[in-house]
């Protein structure tokens, strides 16, 4: 897989106070008690972020990488160390408006050490974040919304010392998944229409068929359609496993790209959602391939098709 990784050693502090020397960030408290930001100029659109965090107060201090900053809306995540004596959180925050609320924590603060070093991971795939601490996996957690594409960062609070060191961004190739009906006609069109379009637009394409394990095929499907950022769907033949799937990547809020024969009729239930309908010749691959290729784009730069 694709992996593309960079260390920052420049930053923006937007909130707070911050000193920085190298790849070392420290956050010195804020005069008004509120948050402390600090922006790296690297986007994550999916993949990891990682740092150290020293806290030398662990019921007075937060460290956490900042996932998802949107500079309009001035709404992000952070996720990491401390915050209303947990020991471990995510939670949500719009800074303009001084609200936060947690949307996971596990653990005490009492239960971290003082001055330590802590090895501190964020997983983000679409709207499914992990929390790795020291290489153990401490939050697994479904976000409200998907926050990818959006800047990183480091998020501090307290009046103690916080510091960060070696931030580093490990980009990974989006998902997209595939749902639909298995057989040679609609494995054509997998294999020499929507995979190397996907492909061409950056995407790692898995269909369903392709996370089949004994005894977890449910849950397998599940994880796949919760792990990516546009799930396609070809809806010709009315496949109660296809609809299924769908909806519940409508359910996740997902991107979503409706493919069907032309002249197929459509259930009412998906009739008002747009759908490429594609002519199953060799003279309709072309149109259907740029028609796919534009979703995609689209998708990719934040605009749903």
């Amino acid at each position: 897989m694709a992996r593309t990784t960079k260390s920052r050693t420049d930053w923006a502090a937007i909130a707070g106070n911050w000193s920085f020397k190298g790849r070392t960030a420290e956050y010195t408290g804020s005069t008004d008690a509120a948050d402390g930001i600090a922006l790296s100029p690297d986007t994550l659109r999916s993949g990891r972020v990682s740092t150290k965090v020293f806290l030398s107060d662990t019921e007075r201090c937060v460290g956490r990488i900042l996932i998802g900053y949107d500079a309009e809306t001035e709404r992000y995540f952070s996720v990491g160390l401390g915050g209303d004596s947990s020991a471990y959180t995510v939670e949500e925050s719009v800074l303009s408006q001084g609200r936060r609320r947690q949307i996971a924590k596990k653990g005490n603060a009492s239960q971290l050490d003082n001055e330590t070093w802590y090895d501190v991971e964020v997983e983000l795939r679409a709207k499914s974040i992990a929390l790795t601490v020291n290489g153990i996996l401490v939050i697994n957690q479904t976000l409200p919304y998907d926050p990818s594409g959006a800047q990183t960062g480091l998020f501090a609070r307290g009046d103690g010392k916080v510091q960060f060191d070696g931030f580093k961004v490990d980009g990974t190739r989006p998902k997209a998944f595939v749902v639909m009906q298995f057989e040679e006609t609609y494995d054509n069109l997998y294999r020499e229409v929507i995979r190397p379009v996907c492909e061409k637009r950056g995407f790692q394409v898995e269909r369903a068929d392709d996370v089949f394990r004994p005894a977890t095929i449910l849950q397998d499907i599940i994880n796949g359609l919760l792990d990516s950022e546009v799930v396609i769907a070809e809806v010709s033949p009315a496949n109660p496993n296809v609809f299924y799937e769908l909806g519940y990547a409508h359910a996740l809020d997902k991107p979503t790209v409706l493919l069907a024969r032309r002249g197929e009729k459509l259930p009412f239930d998906i009739s008002g959602y747009r759908v490429i309908f594609y002519d199953d010749t060799i003279g309709g691959k072309p149109q259907v391939e740029a028609t796919l290729d534009k979703h995609l784009s689209n998708i990719k730069r934040g605009q749903v098709a």
